[in-house]
């Protein structure tokens, strides 16, 4: 029964689930009827989620969001920094989670699920502290794609103002594209490019984020996938007749990263859901809302 059910999700996952509904759908089975092959399924998981960050590397335009925009650069390292600083407050809160083992404070200062992936890798962080962080991005990407442009417009945001606002405070690209699409195309210009430059910080995050891990008394992890990921971003700047082949590896990258969202959630446990509770998501979204607030405030200045 176990394996039917493993069997056919997956395939879901592959062929019509969106990241959120496959990390539902893993979580929906771990909790009814259990997880199938938790060990094994740990491991594919691994290897899978290191595989599609490299894949996310041919996505990205680093050559481009640089050359159109190098304010956003540093303006988004700013707010990458004053993130991981605020993760770090909220994060004294009792969780009954070590700060060193949860990628949640990286999520908003860069860009949700490849982040996530990135530094939960690179620190090897519990699968519970994985998912929680992962459903987290998820709902409030769905919040903020409705809710961010009748906000604009209620406090009258100009495209340049609500492009730069929603670039920052918005997690995944899909969401801050439908956002800033919404609202007009220049605010879709500028968020789409300076979304592009957050993700340029994905590997100074790691690096910084590896550094905190050894005072907590770990292991310093700068993992090999981490370098592929940038050498195939490289590669997208250097070999521009290829594009499209690349966005086709991006694709099955994405593939990759549901299916393995899929593996995470399935291998969750009653017990262990219960020893996270709720805290944690309540902590990633009250950092998400004074990111969001005080990313406001500064493009409104």
């Amino acid at each position: 029964m176990q394996a039917a059910v493993f069997f056919l999700l997956s395939v879901a996952s592959v062929v019509w689930l969106s990241p959120p509904l496959a990390l539902a759908a893993g979580i929906f089975m771990a909790v009814t009827i259990g997880s199938y092959q938790a060990a094994r399924v740990q491991k594919a998981s691994k290897f899978l989620l290191q595989a599609s960050v490299v894949g996310l590397g041919f996505g990205m335009h680093f050559g481009q969001g640089w050359a159109a925009t190098p304010a956003g650069f540093f303006f988004a390292g700013v707010t990458l920094f004053c993130t991981l600083a605020l993760g770090a407050l909220i994060g004294r809160l009792p969780t009954g989670e070590s700060p060193a083992r949860t990628p949640l404070p990286s999520r908003p200062a860069i860009c949700g699920g490849s982040a996530i992936a990135a530094v939960g890798a690179a620190i090897h962080a519990d699968k519970e502290a994985m998912t929680v962080a992962l459903a987290t991005v998820f709902t409030l990407n769905a919040v903020a794609l409705f809710l961010f442009p009748p906000i604009g417009e209620l406090l009258e945001l100009s495209q340049h103002q609500f492009g730069l606002w929603s670039a920052i405070a918005i997690h995944d690209t899909s969401s801050v594209v439908g956002a800033a699409a919404k609202y007009g195309d220049e605010a879709l210009q500028i968020a789409t490019t300076v979304k592009l430059t957050r993700a340029l910080w994905i590997l100074p995050l790691v690096a910084v984020i590896g550094m905190r891990q050894s005072q907590h008394g770990g292991k310093v992890s700068i993992p090999w996938f981490v370098f592929l990921f940038v050498g195939a971003a490289g590669l997208r700047q250097a070999l521009p007749d290829a594009h499209a082949t690349f966005d086709h590896l991006k694709q099955l990258a994405r593939i990759g990263l549901t299916l393995t969202l899929f593996f995470i959630g399935s291998t969750m446990s009653k017990q262990a859901m219960r020893k996270i509770g709720v805290k944690p998501m309540l902590q990633g979204t009250l950092l998400w809302l004074l990111v969001s607030s005080l990313t406001l405030i500064a493009v409104r200045l």
